[in-house]
């Protein structure tokens, strides 16, 4: 899928992942880079070119083939393949994410505040929003969903501690580690080490995020009434 593929290009471009920014409503506490790169770059671009890209994301979240579309935009504009790259990227992120919530929760005014906080132009915000709540969103919903679930699945993990008698460097030597082999349900194996510090630290983390997770489902606010 071209804008996928080109998301892919602008995440080694602009550090995909998270930003340091500050919270992103529905995107998470914190701003995936691509989408803040998204919004910067959208006040360089014209509401006709803004709206081919749009069409191009959307028909992205659907499944369909997008390459001709991305290459005519690509031959018809002054946008660099790099401008393109983290502009679909951030479009794809951005909508990927709002379709991933119930719109009976999801509300319209939210969403346009949360793409005002980013600097979006007030009319792109109206366009995103028209496919967020608008009629093609059961489309771009359902294969946004599904593409959300093909994540492969743990389907074995096996540990055990090992000490390093022989080893390069000194502080490691004798050193307690644990071993640790994550077979996935998409066929493939991963096999990593970790210090029994830092796993103690993974160990006090998770433990931490519970009890949080518990404290909140303990406020009236959240829960649900009948």
């Amino acid at each position: 899928m071209a804008a996928v593929a080109v998301g892919k290009a602008a995440g080694a471009a602009y550090g995909h992942g998270e930003s340091g920014g500050g919270s992103g409503g529905f995107l998470g506490p914190r701003v995936p880079a691509e989408v803040e790169a998204m919004a910067r770059g959208l006040h360089e671009v014209g509401k006709e070119t803004f709206r081919r890209l749009l069409k191009v994301t959307v028909n992205a979240l659907e499944g369909k083939d997008c390459k001709e579309a991305v290459k005519l935009i690509a031959e018809s504009t002054d946008l660099s393949e790099e401008q393109l790259a983290f502009l679909i990227s951030g479009m794809y992120t951005l909508l990927r994410e709002a379709l991933r919530l119930p719109i009976s929760t999801f509300k319209q005014e939210v969403f346009k505040e949360d793409l005002k906080e980013l600097r979006i132009p007030e009319d792109f915000i109206t366009d995103f929003s028209s496919i967020v709540f608008g009629n093609r969103r059961p489309a771009s919903e359902g294969t946004a969903l599904m593409q959300a679930t093909r994540l492969p699945s743990v389907q074995d993990f096996k540990w055990r501690v090992d000490v390093a008698i022989s080893t390069s460097s000194l502080a490691r030597a004798l050193q307690p580690s644990i071993l640790m082999l994550m077979k996935l349900s998409d066929g493939t194996a991963h096999r990593f080490e970790v210090p029994v510090a830092k796993f103690q630290e993974l160990r006090y983390n998770v433990a931490l995020i519970l009890k949080e997770m518990n404290d909140l489902e303990k406020r009236s606010v959240l829960k649900i009434q009948d």
